[in-house]
């Protein structure tokens, strides 16, 4: 009889449980939290526990995942950051050793070489700590963005809305802001893959296929760069196929030169070289040859002329000045030394307008002659000798 009554008691309990949890759930929903649950055994009235949904539970739960999210959004910055100086860091400290270095190797140069070369490396580094703030700035609002909207979507979530719609909904938006601006897209994705790569920065003459000239701006959607002629080109980075940069690390003069057919080629070369030889020397302010220049020889057998090449190495974006100065300097060391840099020749047909014979043959005659280099670029030369 007594094990009858306990397990009538147990059963009586087990059954207050579940209507005490029925009575929670329809007060506190069906997911009671921790605060309406304790306010309703403490005070067993229901519109306490309602109440204190709305009150406490609600608001201390947005604070909470509000709080968790400017937690959250400061640790990813202070990463971020951390990230940057220590890259900023690294090419400092390599920077710094290389200008060490150049300071060496420094010695015995021009003092205006040396200033030029420390410039550029001071420069370098410059550019390197900007590019790495510009990809910190980026990737801090990306991290941004996604920490706020997950808080958003978690906090509808604590009000009950459905966020099934809204996600399809955005879904949709999304596709279609996409499609129309896939373009902007491509911009910006190139524009961060350009930066990271460090494909070319402000200063540097580059190449982008449509456009040639000095880039004035990197930004993430488009590049800004001014030609030779001072038109300013703003090319979209989604659109730049190839880059071509004219001004990193060095460059290369390779310089072809004509001489006559009867000139001595060995005394030509000889010329070319010890011209070659003073510029690398002299290291003048206009022109920093960085080796020994290389006479390559020979490099082929024109219509007119034959061809010798010869090559220098030179800082970046000193390979115009360089070319210049060496065509200057062989041009009068060939007037010096008698070596002819031939004009393009041909040999022109004329046939006279009457007949001269008893077959009724009309005169031809033949001459050679030397078109000056105007008349050799003049389409209009051409034409008219052609016409003869």
């Amino acid at each position: 009889m007594t094990g009858l009554l306990a397990q009538a008691e147990s059963a009586t309990d087990a059954v207050n449980a579940l209507l005490e949890v029925s009575r929670v759930n329809e007060v506190c929903g069906p997911d009671p939290s921790w605060v309406c649950e304790r306010i309703y055994d403490w005070t067993g009235s229901e519109g306490f526990a309602s109440a204190s949904v709305w009150i406490v539970d609600k608001p201390l739960t947005v604070l909470i995942i509000l709080l968790l999210a400017v937690i959250a959004r400061r640790v990813v910055r202070r990463a971020i950051d951390h990230m940057v100086e220590r890259i900023a860091s690294d090419k400092k400290h390599a920077e710094e050793d290389e200008a060490a270095r150049t300071a060496e190797e420094g010695r015995t140069w021009d003092p205006e070489r040396l200033a030029d070369k420390m410039k550029q490396l001071r420069e370098r580094t410059e550019r390197a700590s900007q590019r790495a703030t510009t990809l910190g700035t980026l990737f801090k609002s990306i991290a941004t963005t996604i920490i706020w909207a997950v808080a958003l979507m978690m906090l509808l979530g604590e009000f009950d809305v459905n966020l099934g719609p809204l996600i399809a909904g955005a879904g949709i938006i999304g596709v279609a802001v996409g499609f129309g601006a896939q373009s902007i897209v491509r911009d910006l994705l190139t524009g961060v893959f350009m930066l990271i790569e460090d494909q070319y920065g402000v200063g540097d003459v580059v190449d982008l296929g449509d456009a040639v000239g000095t880039v004035e701006s990197v930004g993430l959607r488009t590049t800004r760069l001014r030609d030779i002629a001072g038109t300013v080109w703003h090319v979209p980075n989604g659109a730049i196929a190839r880059v071509g940069n004219m001004s990193q690390l060095w460059a290369r003069v390779p310089l072809d030169l004509d001489v006559a057919y009867d000139t001595d080629l060995d005394e030509a070369m000889a010329i070319i070289k010890r011209v070659a030889d003073e510029v690398w020397q002299e290291q003048g302010e206009s022109t920093t040859v960085l080796e020994e220049p290389t006479l390559s020889g020979v490099q082929a057998f024109g219509a007119d002329a034959v061809t010798i090449r010869v090559m220098l190495k030179t800082e970046p974006s000193e390979q115009w000045a360089t070319a210049r100065l060496m065509r200057r300097r062989i041009k009068a060391a060939f007037d010096e030394a008698g070596i002819e840099i031939p004009f393009p020749q041909r040999t022109v047909w004329v046939r006279s307008g009457e007949p001269d014979g008893e077959n009724g043959e009309r005169r031809v005659s033949a001459f050679e002659t030397v078109a000056s280099p105007m008349e050799a670029e003049d389409p209009d030369t051409d034409g008219a000798d052609s016409d003869l």
